[in-house]
């Protein structure tokens, strides 16, 4: 059973954007999903409470006393949002239970050294040939200099970068409505789906 993990240390970076979706995609491929947050302000969540019935179902992970309870058999995947700051236990448990971390990065010089330093510790946490890391662009724009920045940033880090997202709002109309890209059909979202094929395709691996 995959467990799928997103992390970063700042806050506002889209964590939650991509942990919904990730679970979207699954549930769409006929997965049974559950979806955890280790964010006290449980934004998973309250999305998880506007989804529509009769959509794929993505089941809520239960974490309580700030433990992670063992997900229900017959569970397929597990993605897991985390909080800003994850550091210490909170790392240690996340990376116990992580197949799969995904990192997602804005464009910011801020965001860009933070990350750097949240990155090696991911590495040094990381069991021998087991975790998967990677990350990805975040609300960045094609030909821009900062997204031209973070490239190159990444490419001084050992661990893989898997596209770009673009600033957009169509997640933010998404979530409002407790959507992924993967319940609508729509030609306005499909430059957003083409983004996503190389993160899919990491998921799928």
């Amino acid at each position: 059973m995959p467990v799928i993990v997103v992390a970063n240390p700042k806050g506002g970076v889209g964590k939650t954007t991509l942990a919904t979706n990730i679970a979207g995609y699954l549930a769409s491929r006929g997965r049974a999903v559950m979806l955890g947050d280790l964010d006290r302000q449980q934004s998973a969540r309250t999305w998880l409470a506007l989804r529509p019935q009769g959509l794929a179902p993505i089941s809520a992970w239960e974490v309580a006393h700030d433990e992670v309870v063992r997900p229900p058999k017959g569970t397929t995947h597990v993605v897991l949002d985390t909080p800003a700051g994850l550091h210490g236990r909170r790392l240690d448990e996340a990376m116990k239970l992580a197949d799969q971390v995904l990192v997602p990065l804005q464009p910011s010089i801020f965001d860009i050294h933070a990350t750097h330093e949240f990155v090696r510790q991911l590495l040094a946490h990381k069991r021998s040939g087991r975790v998967k890391i990677a990350i990805v662009g975040v609300r960045t724009r094609e030909g821009g200099l900062a997204t031209d920045q973070l490239r190159d940033f990444l490419g001084t880090l050992a661990v893989p970068l898997l596209g770009f997202l673009r600033d957009t709002q169509n997640y933010v109309h998404l979530a409002a409505h407790g959507l992924t890209l993967w319940d609508v059909a729509s030609s306005r979202f499909e430059r957003d789906l083409e983004q996503w094929q190389p993160l899919t395709q990491w998921l799928d691996a």
